[in-house]
């Protein structure tokens, strides 16, 4: 709930809960500086901070891959924050080896456009593991996150297989014209270069939101949508039944950063992704996609980065409070200093 003028102080002190509904790299990188600025800012006294976090995590881009289980998002978040991501790439393990893929490979098996590394499998075959045996995805992940310690719960948006498909306006080496291919062969495979006519989440309409997910949204002080594909990832949280009405219902304020600085995805493809659903490649146009929750919408403010001040103005006339800021994920300092302008959006 927004403070009363004067009362910004006593909010931030009084700061308990927060949650990020995050995809993969740019939602892992601003939750690691969000942790940082918190354990500056709100310390337990323990070398951690007082303020809890919880990151729901999009499972769209889940596929099954050499018999594998394989969540692309779940694993950046958790091998980012718990110290075990390649800086370099932003996903996928650090000192990483890759003889076991060259080996199926080697049998004519496996994707080549999708290498798994060694350290990687490892995960890979203790989820596929404890979910034969009846676990559930919550439970995998909580059982991951033991090693990894992330200093944060990281909970997957659904325990049901969700999975982002693709569909392509033209034939494309063995896909029709037309047919559904999963995200991640778009996106990896294809660089996001077919012209595609919509994103299709096979299995939505049987997914409930996984547990303590509803309860992260509606407990939560602030809740963040960070610099993650407003499309493909936070825009598949939104779409798991009872999220997007949460967000809406929710006591907490909503704020989000842009993916967008000056007209350009930040990392990745989203700008393919914004052209399929038919939303300009800008900061203003996806805060407005987002919308203010007084209009319909899901978030009360937005921050662009400064090259991206002059839509400040145009945003507040949609109903959203924005603020420019640096919005360059250059280091866990910068995404501290950008984590700490998120939350004072919310409780100025």
């Amino acid at each position: 709930m927004r403070p009363a003028p004067g009362c910004l102080t006593s909010a931030v002190s009084e700061l308990q809960r927060v949650t990020v509904l995050a995809g993969g790299v740019g939602g892992a990188r601003f939750t690691r500086g969000l942790l940082a600025h918190l354990k500056d800012a709100h310390p337990d006294g323990a070398g951690g901070s007082r303020v809890a976090v919880t990151v729901v995590v999009n499972t769209g881009d889940d596929m099954t891959l050499d018999g594998l289980r394989i969540c692309p998002d779940l694993d950046t978040v958790m091998y980012t924050l718990g110290g075990g991501i390649s800086e370099e790439q932003g996903w996928g393990r650090d000192d990483e080896s890759r003889r076991v893929s060259a080996e199926i490979s080697a049998y004519g098996r496996g994707w080549d456009w999708f290498t798994l590394g060694d350290l990687d499998l490892a995960t890979h075959i203790v989820r596929t593991d404890l979910l034969s045996g009846g676990a559930t995805l919550s439970e995998v992940t909580e059982f991951l996150c033991r090693r990894w310690r992330p200093g944060a719960t990281l909970l997957p948006m659904s325990d049901s297989p969700v999975e982002t498909h693709v569909r392509v306006a033209e034939a494309v080496d063995e896909h029709p014209a037309g047919s559904l291919i999963h995200f991640e062969e778009w996106w990896v495979r294809y660089r996001a270069g077919v012209p595609a006519t919509e994103f299709v989440q096979v299995g939505l309409e049987n997914a409930t939101a996984a547990p303590g997910v509803i309860e992260a949204i509606r407990g939560a002080d602030i809740i963040v949508l960070p610099p993650s594909n407003p499309v493909v990832s936070v825009g598949t949280i939104l779409a798991v039944p009872g999220v997007r009405d949460a967000l809406r219902q929710t006591s907490a304020r909503v704020v989000g950063v842009s993916p967008i600085i000056g007209g350009a995805a930040v990392r990745g493809m989203a700008d393919a992704c914004l052209s399929t659903i038919g939303v300009e490649t800008s900061a203003k146009a996806v805060g407005v996609h987002y919308g203010a929750r007084t209009a319909g919408g899901v978030i009360d403010g937005w921050l662009v980065d400064e090259t991206d001040e002059d839509a400040v103005a145009s945003l507040a006339d949609a109903g959203l409070r924005a603020r420019a800021v640096p919005l360059w994920m250059r280091d866990v300092d910068a995404t501290s200093r950008m984590a700490e302008a998120t939350l004072a959006l919310a409780l100025d």
